[in-house]
């Protein structure tokens, strides 16, 4: 009887280590949240600096109503973030969003004659990812997410002021991308030709990391 009791708890102990030692080798397998090489590959150092731009032959919009057709269509965007936290997966990595820029823009808005300059406001914002969730960006330290439209009309330039509570955007690994669908602007000041609202939307991708050899494409875990 105490040997087999022996035996019984040799095994449940063997058992525990492998189940251990199993879980382990799972969270080493996922990696931080954000890798090179492929999902769970090598870790993306906290202060590299990521960026992205316009897949070729897409476009970023801005709509004055969710879906709608009309308002500033760019044929150049792109943006760029410095990582500041990378945990292991699952996670939420932590970037500061440094620069976003719009340009080669023009616009169906009526009374419009042009876009003479899209400025996006307040930056560094904040931005969190989480494994197997969305991107999210916040206001940061120096104010609110705004963005200032300069639009050409027939009576002269037109500014237009637009701010947003916070932005979301999906990541996928296909292809390293970043997608904002319809995410909703609202004006803080312009006259009244200034549309009440921009829905913007834009895919970016493949999301790179410059700051190592080769620019490698990042994956979200």
């Amino acid at each position: 009887m105490r040997k087999r009791a022996l035996l019984v708890t040799l095994g449940l102990a063997v058992t525990a280590g492998l189940a251990a030692t199993t879980q382990a080798g799972a969270t080493a397998a996922a990696g931080d949240v954000l890798t090179t090489g492929g999902p769970g590959g090598t870790a993306v150092a906290v202060g590299d600096v990521l960026n992205a731009t316009l897949p070729a032959g897409t476009q970023a919009r801005i709509a004055t109503t969710s879906g709608g057709s009309t308002g500033i269509t760019c044929n150049t965007s792109a943006f760029t973030a410095t990582v500041t936290g990378n945990p292991a997966a699952p996670g939420t990595a932590t970037e500061s969003a440094t620069a976003h820029t719009l340009s080669s823009c023009t616009t169906n808005i009526i009374g419009a004659t042009g876009v003479q300059s899209i400025t996006v406001n307040n930056l560094p914002f904040a931005t969190a990812v989480v494994s197997g969730g969305a991107l999210t960006v916040t206001a940061g330290a120096t104010g609110p997410i705004q963005t200032t439209l300069k639009i050409n009309t027939i009576l002269g330039v037109t500014t237009c002021v637009y701010r947003a509570a916070s932005l979301t955007a999906t990541p996928s690994n296909t292809d390293n991308s970043l997608t904002f669908t319809n995410q909703q602007f609202t004006k803080f000041s312009g006259p009244g030709t200034c549309p009440a609202n921009g829905y913007f939307s834009a895919k970016y991708g493949p999301v790179r990391d410059t700051s190592q050899a080769g620019s490698p494409a990042v994956f979200v875990n």
